[in-house]
């Protein structure tokens, strides 16, 4: 990770950078003198920010005095007494297990709007680095439109390539295409048979409302909608079952009839068509099928019949002894072959990791809660046949979604996200009405997209990964609470005072001495955390943190102007005031970005 207070060409490029470059060098002097060695890096990684009012930093000694055998309180008064001022910092103070870092306000004001300024839409971004990122996620199987369960993968895994890219990484968005698996086999069974031939369980069932037809509808609602009712007849008829499988058998020998690739491109198109409306993109695809066609899985499945706990069933099909990786005990012995000796998805989502392994260097997976157990086989795979890289797992939790609305006509059935979104675009659009009933019905239908869209995107991004997300209208959709449209609405308030002021673009001269105010020196630490916040994502994937820091940088923004005059006020205080305004606007326009929701101009 850059830790570095410069770019490559010399540059700041973090305003706070030389203040904690200086408690990290300092602390780590000191705590070594104790004997408690620990790095500056590890050591900048402990900081924490502190309460508005309180201090910037603090350092919790409870870790370093319980080593040390000392009581938190008098290791934090010993490792603030005479600590040396430099670097922006004037003053430091301990409180209870605490050391408080104080900094140099002005010196803060002065790098802070100079950077934001100077750099525009580059803030925030940090030094460019060689190491090459791969961030797999969504990957759901081309069977059917995305039910909102889902999106929280796409939302997430996309946030985090956008904040690895802002933090200097090369970074590829790749979607895993499964088109040999038995999902994808089921959709190809019932559509190549004419819709009248299908078992009256699934054309009763299946069959689309009255004057809608493959022109008219999205080809994910097309053939995805006889899906699930296919798979309740297979579990009834195994004569119909064994085609199934069969035709599984054949995909994956180079055997597809042609309206299977036909098929599941249809459907991944209308798949991708989906998350298009809420911001999310990829950049590569990789298609199952090729891993086979290539002969990547023939290598692995070679690979695990010379591994060390390779076993042949009785019937002739491979599988490894995995009592040893700490697998559940009803799940230790994994399949690598059928007996016929095609393989399972387990052993082809090995081949695709060796795969990713060759071309990145850091390989990251977004994985449904649910996933959990394939992650820890696949780490197995891969331990045994002797791969030390392993890709890290970024794991979520499940969305829950309300009652009520268009969504209750679905109750017992996923909701599709294509619902969810015209619901929230339709919602939006009342809350647009209700502000701007100077706008025409073609900007008010725009502005309710992006915002409706931003709400979802924004309401699933707020919440830890680990935690599960009950999504709320009333809050998603909130223009005054910790919500996108209260992120959009902050940046297109600073815009509108930038208009009525004249000054849209640089320069923005501003005097230090004139933003003296509680409000203006907090914002302005705010806005000089964003380089430190889009970091902080990188290393730990907490993609929540960027949420975080939006809503906290719109809610100091609030404040701000709510209590300060800036276009009514006097000179110099005006024009730096602007200023302070403009590099808000910058910050919230490039946080935006990197959250994946549009900047409005005007809401």
């Amino acid at each position: 990770m850059p830790t570095s207070d410069a770019d490559a060409s010399g540059n700041l490029w973090d305003p706070w950078r030389p203040v904690r470059e200086q408690i990290d060098q300092e602390l780590a002097r000191r705590l070594g003198a104790h004997g408690y060695p620990e790095s500056a890096e590890g050591l900048d990684r402990q900081l924490e920010d502190a309460p508005s009012g309180v201090a910037d930093f603090g350092y919790a000694t409870h870790r370093a005095a319980k080593s040390l055998g000392v009581p938190p309180e008098r290791l934090s008064a010993e490792l603030a007494t005479d600590f040396p001022l430099s670097g922006g910092l004037v003053r430091v103070t301990s409180d209870g297990a605490y050391v408080n870092f104080h900094a140099d306000t002005s010196r803060l004001i002065q790098a802070t709007l100079e950077l934001v300024i100077a750099r525009g839409a580059a803030y925030g971004r940090g030094p460019p680095s060689t190491e090459k990122v791969c961030v797999e996620h969504t990957s759901a199987n081309p069977n059917g439109p995305f039910h909102v369960g889902r999106v929280r993968n796409g939302i997430i895994g996309d946030t985090l390539a956008r904040v690895l890219r802002a933090a200097g990484f090369p970074v590829t968005t790749e979607y895993y295409v499964d088109d040999l698996g038995r999902q994808s086999a089921m959709i190809t069974w019932i559509w190549s048979k004419p819709v009248d031939q299908w078992p009256p369980e699934v054309r009763d069932g299946a069959r689309p409302p009255e004057g809608v037809t493959l022109s008219t509808e999205k080809a994910d609602h097309w053939y995805g909608r006889p899906y699930r009712y296919v798979s309740d007849f297979l579990k009834k008829n195994p004569e119909a079952a064994q085609q199934v499988a069969e035709l599984t058998r054949e995909l994956e020998s180079h055997q597809a009839p042609p309206l299977h690739r036909e098929i599941a491109e249809a459907v991944l198109g209308g798949m991708l068509s989906s998350l298009a409306r809420v911001g999310v993109h990829f950049d590569s695809f990789v298609w199952e099928s090729s891993l086979v066609q290539d002969g990547s899985v023939a290598k692995v499945i070679e690979r695990f019949r010379k591994s060390p706990h390779a076993i042949l069933e009785e019937n002739g099909a491979l599988a490894l002894d995995a009592q040893g990786y700490g697998l559940p005990k009803e799940s230790a012995t994994i399949i690598v072959t059928r007996a016929d000796g095609t393989s399972l998805y387990p052993t082809r989502d090995v081949a695709y990791h060796l795969q990713k392994f060759s071309r990145f260097a850091r390989v990251i997976d977004v994985l449904g809660q649910d996933h959990q157990l394939h992650a820890r086989t696949l780490d197995a795979m891969l331990a045994e046949i002797g791969e030390t890289r392993r890709p890290e797992f970024l794991i979520y939790q499940d969305i829950t979604v309300p009652e009520g609305g268009r969504m209750s006509t679905r109750k017992g059935r996923a909701v599709h996200l294509d619902d969810l979104l015209d619901e929230a675009v339709e919602r939006a659009h009342g809350e647009v009405l209700k502000r701007r009933e100077d706008l025409s019905e073609e900007q008010v239908a725009s502005i309710a997209e992006r915002v409706g869209a931003g709400a979802v995107r924004f309401h699933v991004l707020r919440v830890a990964p680990d935690k599960p997300v009950k999504f709320r209208w009333e809050e998603a959709l909130s223009f005054e609470g910790r919500s996108g449209p209260f992120v959009q609405y902050s940046y297109a308030r600073a815009g509108s005072i930038l208009r009525k002021a004249g000054r849209e673009s640089p320069p923005f001269p501003f005097e230090t001495r004139a933003l003296n105010l509680p409000e203006e020196t907090d914002l302005v630490r705010v806005v000089a955390r964003l380089p430190g916040t889009i970091q902080y994502v990188a290393r730990t994937g907490h993609v929540h943190a960027v949420a975080t820091y939006a809503y906290g940088l719109a809610e100091a923004f609030n404040r701000f102007y709510q209590a300060i005059p800036v276009l009514r006020a006097e000179e110099p205080a005006r024009a730096s005031r602007l200023a302070l305004v403009a590099a808000t606007r910058q910050a919230l326009g490039n946080t935006l970005d990197s959250l994946g929701l549009e900047r409005l101009e005007r809401m």
